[in-house]
């Protein structure tokens, strides 16, 4: 069975109760005008059912707030639902969003990292070049002063010490 509500004196609150399937038994069709027609030739025949007609009224007011603040409250939660849907999809959209951008940096990183590989490889081979041709340079300088020596004529005992002592130091840092 289903349950009957009392009759409601707003034609705009029934329609819109009727299309949203709450509420009026599709059979019973809904006069507001002789409802309210009977309501008051009886209670103006007898004054004892004028309180009980007021008393019912006032039912029908409460029913009608009740009713009123559930379809109130119903529509309020689907507008929650709905924000929290949308705030949910925002969240999604952000978090895609800084899974590319990560994406994004850890290729740019990786990049950074094989030229920084690079520059460390370029510049142990430029060190060893460094270091060779210092050996040069040094092996150079020392033909030249065994030449100036020699092209002197003679062997001057403390030039002759400072060579030894130089060559002695040399090998020694390089055996």
């Amino acid at each position: 069975m289903t349950p009957q509500l009392p009759p409601l004196s707003d034609p705009a609150l029934e329609a819109f109760l009727a299309d949203i399937g709450f509420g009026l038994v599709p059979d019973e069709p809904l006069d507001v005008t002789t409802t309210t027609t009977t309501t008051t030739t009886m209670a103006a025949t007898r004054p004892e059912e004028e309180t009980s007609a007021s008393a019912a009224a006032a039912g029908d007011e409460a029913a009608e707030r009740r009713l009123r603040r559930k379809i109130s409250n119903r529509e309020s939660a689907r507008r929650s639902r709905a924000r929290k849907q949308r705030h949910l999809e925002e969240l999604r959209a952000r978090a895609g969003r800084l899974r590319a951008g990560n994406s994004e940096l850890a290729a740019r990183l990786r990049g950074v990292q094989a030229r920084a590989a690079l520059v460390r490889l370029t510049n142990a081979r430029l060190r060893a070049e460094a270091g060779a041709l210092g050996r040069r340079l040094a092996a150079a300088q020392r033909a030249i002063a065994l030449r100036q020596i020699y092209a002197g004529g003679g062997f001057e005992l403390q030039a002759l010490a400072s060579l030894i002592v130089y060559m002695h130091i040399w090998l020694h840092a390089h055996i």
